[in-house]
This record gives C-alpha cells, structure tokens and sequence, in this order.
C-alpha cells in the first residue's frame, strides 16, 4: 500500500468493506436457499448460471476474450471442479445443519489451510509465526466442534465436511500458484469455469433428480440463490482489481471482513446467536488469519 495517497488509501479500505459485507452476506444466503429442500447440484447448476450471464456482461464491458487453448480449458475446469463443484457440493450440504455464522467461521480457515498444502507442495517455507497461526486456527475449530457443538447442539460431521470447502478452496491457489492459469487473468479464469460448469452440471442436476425449475426464482429460496450469485461475482471482480491496484497481501485482509460481516448478517437476518466458546473461536481464527497470511514479500513482487 505504499506510494498511495491518503484519499486512495481511504478508497481501497471503503472498497475492501463493501467487498468484506457483499461476500459475508452470500453466507446467511445460502442458508436461506437450501432452507426448503433444494439440492446441492441444482442449486449450484443456478450458481453457474448467474454467475456466467452477469460475466458475460463483464466481460463484454471489459473486452474479455474467452479461454480457447488446451491449457486454458484445463485451468478453467480444475478452477470449476476445486473452487466450485467440491466445496460447494459440501458448504450447500452442511449449511442444513449448521449456522450461517458458524459456516463464516470455518471459512476463515481457508489462509490456515493454505499454508500446509503449500509446504507439501514446496511453494512455502516452514515459519514459525505461521505455524503459531495455524495452530491458532485449528483451535478456534475445537472450540467449535467441542464445547460450541454442545452449547448449540452442533453436529462435529457437518463441522468436518464444512471444512472441506475451506480445504478445497486453499488447494485451488496453490494449484494456481503452481500451475499458472496458461495466459489467463483471475477474471477470465472464473469466466471460463462458469460457462463450462453451467454445460456439465445441467445433466448432473437432471439425472440426480436434483434439477431446480425456473419458476423457483420468484420464491424466496430462489431469491436468495439469485442475490448471493450476483454478489459473489460482483465481489470477485471487485477482488480481483483490488489485487491489481493494491496488492495480493493488502486484498487477503478482507478475510477478516468476510467472517465478521458473515456473522453480523447471520445475526440480522437470521436472528442466529452464539455461545460464549464461538466468540472465542472467532477471536482465535481471526488471530490466525493476521499470523499466516502472506508475506510482504507477495504485495512487492506484484507491484514490482
């Protein structure tokens, strides 16, 4: 952030709000959608579907060309199945059983995750401080799973495949950061994905018996699945430009943002409350988050 005056300073961090509250309410959302019984892969062949119409809008705006190559069609597709297919399959399933401000914070897990597939991969260095932080963040999810589950009746499986969505998620950048994305940018990588997840998902929600019908649009779980899609897209691009303006370890900081909102939202709209141990929880994940999340060094290569 250095080399920014105060005025643009003050812009990113209004930015970076708006992005924190827009992504911590697609939570409450998506509690909202799988409320009367729709399935994860309807509702995700949906997600698809609004996310590639209001890109296509994008994309024309911006002049964005789609992914035409091999390579690009291959990054697309594991962006689809690892940032898309598996962790939604799993968020949309345990957010039935567990609240939306208990979801926000297992997603808080997705930096602390980060860290030891980038050690197994070879893309990070062993830190202490890091380490401190990730232990940190398992801890707040004990908490959770323990005396939180107790305290609010929560089941420790749905805890354990929430997480999966986290863990899929920090697999996804490390696969990126490995692999590249052959040419493309963050944007049309997302853009790709949406367009070929809406193709092979239409006859996986068919087969399944979990196809959703238009006309579930105009009820309030359709509502909600409409909104949250069009935020989520909205966010990420407003995501990806803050990382081109203000750098990747400025832009992670919404991590913080997104947990919070997504717990003041659960509460506002969903009327959701919470024991005294997740409040504690929250308080280690997001001491967690500010200890692995990356390095300066990241914020001087990209805007070197």
């Amino acid at each position: 952030m250095t080399g920014h005056s105060r005025r643009e300073a003050a812009f990113f961090i209004a930015v970076l709000i708006i992005m924190g509250a827009g992504w911590g309410i697609t939570l409450p959302l998506t509690k909202i959608a799988v409320s009367t019984g729709y399935q994860h892969f309807g509702l995700i062949f949906w997600q698809l579907v609004i996310g590639a119409v209001l890109m296509s809008v994008i994309g024309l705006i911006r002049g964005t060309r789609l992914p035409v190559t091999r390579p690009q069609l291959a990054i697309c597709l594991m962006v689809l199945m690892i940032g898309t297919v598996l962790p939604n399959t799993t968020s949309y399933q345990a957010a039935v059983h567990l609240p939306s401000g208990v979801l926000s914070l297992l997603l808080s897990m997705v930096p602390m995750l980060a860290f030891p597939v980038a050690l197994a991969m070879g893309l990070d260095r062993f830190s202490l401080p890091r380490l401190a932080g990730l232990s940190l963040g398992l801890a707040g999810v004990l908490i959770i799973a323990v005396p939180g589950a107790q305290a609010m009746n929560l089941s420790v499986f749905w805890i354990i495949v929430a997480l999966i969505a986290s863990l899929c998620y920090g697999l996804e950048g490390n696969l990126v950061a490995r692999f590249g994305t052959a040419g493309l940018d963050a944007f049309q990588v997302l853009y790709g994905a949406s367009l070929m997840g809406a193709v092979i998902m239409l006859p996986v929600a068919v087969v399944t018996g979990q196809w959703i019908p238009p006309a579930a649009a105009f009820t309030p779980e359709g509502k909600a699945l409409i909104a949250g899609s069009a935020i989520h897209v909205l966010v990420y691009a407003g995501y990806v430009w803050m990382v081109g303006r203000a750098g990747p370890v400025y832009a992670v900081q919404v991590s913080y943002l997104v947990t919070g909102f997504g717990v003041f939202w659960a509460k506002l709209i969903l009327g959701e409350t919470y024991s005294p141990g997740i409040w504690a929880a929250m308080a280690l994940m997001f001491a967690g988050i500010w200890l692995v999340q990356p390095r300066r060094k990241s914020d001087l290569v990209a805007d070197g």
